[in-house]
């Protein structure tokens, strides 16, 4: 029996995260599944994040401890600022939002490029797209390719060529609808998911960027999000 190669997958806990574990079990990797609690005020998601990292057979589930929160300057991290709401996707405009966290997939990324070092392995799976997004710049291709490139540069396995690291972007020239349905192919429950960034009482609040956009994905393919038939 050959022996499955290891991959770091990042975990939000969300749609476009769980989607991409799944992408890295159906391409024969054993994933080691890594989250994070960095001061989000949405860490209802990190329930989700330990539901599918279950329910899809990963290897390990970690959820490392920072604290992002105290450099503020995120709605997701500060009291002080609002998530925002609208009433449409279509609503959602070209500029940053102030839902990004700033450097936080790049952070996210050497957390799990030590975790790969330390397993033996070269990869790293992430669920960024860089369509149907928020605009978040840590999202787009060109940085991940910037990333790899230095991350031979920033470890000892890479140095000594025991490391090439490839950053899998499955996700990344896909729809909400698209991921959507590759998803429901490889058997993901999008009801163990929770991607809301404003959750009342746990449940997703349907009005904030992200669950816009993902209900607009759930629609486009004639679906009711189960995040929303939960919160009704």
């Amino acid at each position: 029996m050959a022996v499955k190669r290891k991959a770091v997958v990042l975990l939000s806990g969300g749609l476009d995260s769980a989607t991409a574990l799944a992408i890295a079990i159906s391409e024969g990797y054993q994933p080691y599944a890594l989250s994070f609690r960095y001061g989000q005020r949405h860490t209802v998601e990190l329930d989700a994040a330990a539901r599918v990292a279950s329910a899809l057979g990963a290897a390990a589930h970690v959820i490392a401890e920072i604290d992002l929160g105290m450099f503020g300057g995120s709605a997701l991290t500060d009291d002080a600022l609002a998530v925002p709401h609208h009433d449409s996707a279509d609503d959602l405009g070209d500029a940053i939002p102030v839902t990004y966290v700033p450097a936080r997939n790049t952070i996210f990324l050497s957390f799990a490029l030590a975790w790969a070092e330390t397993l033996g392995s070269s990869d790293i799976f992430i669920g960024v797209s860089a369509l149907d997004y928020s605009g978040y710049p840590d999202c787009r291709p060109e940085y991940i390719a910037a990333y790899e490139q230095m991350a031979g540069l920033a470890t000892k396995a890479g140095v000594e060529g025991r490391q090439q690291l490839k950053i899998h972007t499955p996700l990344i020239q896909l729809t909400k609808a698209q991921t959507i349905s590759r998803g429901l192919e490889l058997g993901v429950d999008y009801g163990l998911t929770h991607s809301c960034y404003d959750p009342v009482a746990g449940l997703a609040c349907g009005s904030c960027d992200s669950c816009l956009l993902r209900g607009r994905g759930f629609a486009e393919l004639g679906l009711t999000d189960p995040a929303m038939a939960v919160a009704g």
